[in-house]
Parts: C-alpha cells; structure tokens; sequence
C-alpha cells in the first residue's frame, strides 16, 4: 500500500468491521458444502492480524478442505511459523520479487529486510512446509535478477513462479511495456538450464510449471496478461469486511457481513453463493488484451478494488 496514499493519517476499516475467525470459518464452511476444496489466507499481509493462528486452527477443522494455505510477504513469518503448523497449515507461499538487497526494498516501498524474508523461509522450511515463492517481474526493475533467485532456491526444494506484472487495482501505474512475457523469461532461463514441461496437477491451474532436466526441482509461470485463462478460473475471494469477489479486478463485490450478522442461515448463504457465481461474466484478462490491440500505449482503468483489500 503506498506510504503517501495511505500514510499515518489514513483511517483504516475499523477493527468491527472485519469477519471474525468464527465468521470467515463459517463462510469457508459454507463454500465447502458448494464444492470449493481448496482454502487460502492472503492478503495484503495476512500474519499482520493478530487472529492469524485461531483463524487457521479454524479452518483447518474443517472437513472437505483439501488443502489449506497461506500467502504472505514472508516479514513475520519466522515468528508466526511453528504456531501455524501446529495449527494445521499445510503449505506457504512467499511473495519474493528479488534476492538482490537493493532492488527487494526498491520493489516494496523501501519497507522491510531481504534477510527477515529469506530466515522466514528458512524457518518454514525447518517446520516441514512445502514452500513456493511468487516473484512479481517487472521490466527494468527486478527482471535482472531473475537467474540469481532461481540459482538460490534450485535443487532446494522450493517453487518459484513467475507472475507476469498485472494491472491490479488503479495505483500501481502498470504499462504494458513494463510487463515481460512468460515465453521471454522462459526462453532467458532456458539459456542457462535445460528445462521440460510437466503436465498440469488439475484443470483451471494457474501456472505452467517446467521441470530441470537435471532433477534440481521445478519453475512455474503465471501468465495472465500474455495468455489470460479466465475461462478456467475458479477462484472466489473474500475479504476481511465479508465481501464476495469473482475477479482480481472487480470493481464491485457482494456483501456478506450484513446477511451474517442478521442471522442468516447456511441455506441462504448458500443460495446467495450459488446466485452470484452463476450470474459471474468477470473476463478482464481477456478484455484487456483486445484494449491493448487498440490502444498500444495503455489501457484506461476503470475504478477498481485494491489488491491489498481482496488478496492475490
């Protein structure tokens, strides 16, 4: 979140307006029974919340998630990691844009230390966590340092995934020239190591991941500007004040705190579930490409809602 849109006198969402751990267990509970078997806690910064472990221990009671995970800048989590796996979290991913000590405090506002981040990682490592990294790459900022973080993490056992640099939310001023496309940073890593594509693990899977041929582990790429999957997509996303979204860059979600809290039962909060994911026509990757075509300079941004407030 920028330091000078949203600095100390910035009135944040009061702390009664967010779901409760009971609260975000029931809704979770409530889109198990629809058919989601995959939980995730993202953010923003999920381990800012002082709640973090009770809502993991509560999710994880549940029965018909088959995984449960979590997303986080890695600042906290060599403190936070041992309670998370005693709560019951199966896996971690860390968002890492640079092993480079320059260019990670470049990349994130100037907040945070590169060595905090990597003994997090280690620290979940230690606890038995299979670990990912998301490296967010952007042209003449971090992509240099591309082959650096994936020579640190090889053969290590952990993923790293690229993600094509998005136009989420409206203050990142993203252009398309600084976005670099998967198939170029493939083709940069192929230069240095031999690598073989693998099979997806599910439809609608968000990376296409390629294996070392040396066995030294494996890459993903996450494409969504160069080659948009909207058509699978399956994800929801729910918010810390109980909004429903079906899409990164919605403009507009569905409120869930109101119904919750006059007393609604599982059987409307399902057809209220059912309701808005049938009536879903959220495609803007796809939309956004044809933009492009004819408007090479940019795409205008309608008003949408910010990554920090709807997680990644």
């Amino acid at each position: 979140m920028p330091a000078e849109l949203f600095g100390d006198n910035h009135k944040f969402l009061p702390r009664g307006h967010w779901l409760t751990p009971g609260e975000i267990k029931r809704v979770a509970s409530v889109f198990l029974h629809l058919g989601v078997k995959k939980l995730r806690l993202t953010g923003g910064e999920p381990l800012l919340r002082r709640d973090i472990v009770e809502i993991v221990a509560g999710l994880a009671e549940l029965h018909g998630a088959e995984d449960l995970a979590i997303t986080t800048n890695g600042s906290r989590l060599a403190e936070h990691a041992a309670d998370l796996k005693k709560a019951g979290l199966k896996r971690i991913t860390v968002s890492l844009d640079s092993i480079d000590a320059q260019v990670f405090k470049e990349m994130n506002g100037g907040r945070g230390e590169l060595e905090v981040v990597l003994s997090g990682i280690e620290a979940a490592r230690a606890q038995g966590f299979p670990i990912k990294l998301n490296t967010v790459v952007e042209r003449g900022k971090n992509d240099h340092t591309v082959l650096d973080l994936v020579e640190r993490f090889r053969g290590t056992g952990i993923i790293v995934r690229f993600i094509e640099y998005m136009d989420v939310g409206t203050v990142n001023g993203w252009e398309p020239k600084q976005v670099v496309p998967s198939k170029e940073l493939l083709a940069r890593l192929r230069e240095r190591w031999p690598l073989s594509p693998l099979d997806s693990n599910y439809r609608g899977e968000v990376a296409k991941r390629y294996a070392f041929d040396d066995g030294q582990g494996e890459i993903g790429f996450i494409s969504s500007v160069s080659e948009p999957f909207c058509g699978d997509c399956h994800r929801a996303r729910l918010s810390a004040d109980g909004t429903v979204y079906t899409c990164l860059f919605a403009s507009t979600g569905t409120e869930l705190r109101t119904p919750l809290r006059a007393g609604a039962s599982d059987a409307d909060l399902v057809g209220l579930l059912q309701n808005v994911w049938r009536n879903r026509h959220d495609r803007y990757s796809e939309i956004r490409g044809r933009l492009l075509e004819h408007k090479p300079e940019g795409v205008e941004k309608p008003d949408r809602v910010e990554m920090y407030r709807m997680g990644g």
